[in-house]
């Protein structure tokens, strides 16, 4: 129970970060790319929060409800210009996409970058050492991500150390 716990308080504190960005654009720097994505699936489903992911082959789907896609959103074009449109709260997970940061995708990523108002919808790059144009960078901010693996206290000497 005790890990459990803490992997909802991890999932938490990543999710309670990516909010807090005063930008729309974050990027998640990590070496565990597939840790990452569980830690926000797992949020999504303990909080009903609306959290997505885009991959090349079938475009936005739920982290928490996995059948549900939008259609139309396999292109990563489309599927920013679906997040541009949206009027709802919404975190857009893009996993080792780096590839796909050319036009006309850096156009619409600024439009997100700037856009203003009340719903709030966060487009999160998450990768290894993920290397953002130039002309993003100045909406964009930058989080690093690693779990500590907690040491198990061992006995030596009829003591308890770590």
């Amino acid at each position: 129970m005790n890990v459990e716990t803490s992997d909802s308080q991890l999932s938490s504190r990543l999710f309670d970060r990516v909010i807090a960005s005063k930008q729309n654009i974050v990027v998640v720097e990590t070496t565990d790319v597939a840790d990452v994505v569980a830690q926000f699936r797992q949020f999504a489903l303990r909080s009903g929060q609306s959290i997505y992911q885009w991959q090349d082959d079938i475009g936005i789907s739920s982290l928490r409800e996995g059948e549900v896609r939008v259609p139309g959103s396999k292109r990563m074009a489309d599927a920013l210009r679906y997040i541009l449109q949206s009027m709802h709260f919404g975190i857009y997970l893009f996993v080792e996409a780096e590839g796909h940061l050319r036009p006309p995708n850096i156009g619409l990523l600024r439009q997100i970058g700037r856009a203003k108002g009340g719903n709030e919808r966060k487009v999160v790059f998450i990768g290894g050492s993920l290397t953002m144009p130039d002309s993003l960078e100045e909406i964009t901010e930058h989080l690093s991500f690693e779990r500590v693996m907690p040491q198990r206290p061992r006995l030596r000497d009829g003591r308890w150390v770590i």
